[in-house]
């Protein structure tokens, strides 16, 4: 698995100026368009399904301050494991040090599974004049940590970190029955992958899961390592709650570096 340079905007990468430019399914997400990129005019581009499940950037932002803090400093590299449009993986790039002026993290990895998707990500970070400090990765993430774990001799030599200073966030897809209609959301069947899916794949580093706001706490609490206590942030946009985030400690707690 490699990093890809700059990869072209294609007929799948829009920047929508009038409404009815937009799909009807889309257009009450376009409509909030400059709560989800506040420099949505300066040419923020989009796929079609990005809409459903990027990240505002009020929330990415306030996101990457949270993740700097409750992960030791000794943490110095972060990876965006569903980089989408970019959203999160430029707060990250953009996130500083206590002392204001000192990059929080000394190497951002950015990896995602659809080239227009993650064109348009590497074009609106490019907006943000974090372009070239992101390591981009078209790939699956899964496969990408599977090679890091057990054979990072497969990977290039950006791409082989060290484990041990790393820490993960996952922005995952949220589809299965339930998602928008139930009071308490079971993470059992969130679709394509599950909490256990993800937490299997990323228990080695200490990581953040972004999830439905309606989560079922307990199973959260299930994942937790006997002596931690965890933190479980809501997210909120204009007074209205949009998504939790639970900040996960490595199972192995040798290597954990979480805040406790």
């Amino acid at each position: 698995m490699k990093r890809v340079k700059k990869l072209p905007l294609t007929s799948e990468c829009h920047h929508w100026t009038r409404l009815g430019e937009v799909p009807w399914d889309l257009q009450k997400y376009w409509q909030q368009r400059h709560t989800i990129f506040p420099y949505y005019n300066e040419g923020i581009y989009m796929t079609q399904d990005a809409w459903y499940g990027v990240t505002p950037e009020p929330v990415a932002t306030q996101i990457a301050r949270d993740l700097s803090s409750i992960i030791s400093p000794s943490r110095t590299t972060v990876i965006d494991l569903f980089a989408g449009v970019g959203a999160n993986a430029i707060s990250l790039a953009l996130a500083m040090a206590e002392d204001g002026t000192t990059p929080r993290w000394e190497k951002v990895v950015a990896i995602e599974l659809d080239a227009p998707t993650l064109a348009c990500a590497q074009h609106n970070a490019s907006l943000h004049g974090v372009a070239d400090d992101i390591i981009w990765v078209l790939g699956d993430n899964f496969k990408y940590l599977d090679a890091l774990l057990n054979s990072p001799e497969k990977l290039d030599h950006d791409l082989q970190v060290d484990v041990a200073s790393t820490a993960l966030f996952a922005s995952p897809p949220w589809g299965g029955p339930g998602y928008r209609t139930d009071e308490i959301f079971n993470l059992s069947t969130m679709e394509p992958y599950n909490l256990d899916k993800l937490h299997g794949a990323y228990r080695a580093m200490d990581h953040a899961l972004y999830l439905p706001r309606t989560s079922d706490l307990r199973q959260i609490a299930k994942l937790v390592p006997d002596g931690h206590k965890i933190e479980v942030v809501q997210y909120c946009v204009e007074g209205a709650s949009k998504a939790m985030v639970a900040y996960l400690p490595a199972a192995n707690e040798e290597h954990s570096h979480m805040e406790t």
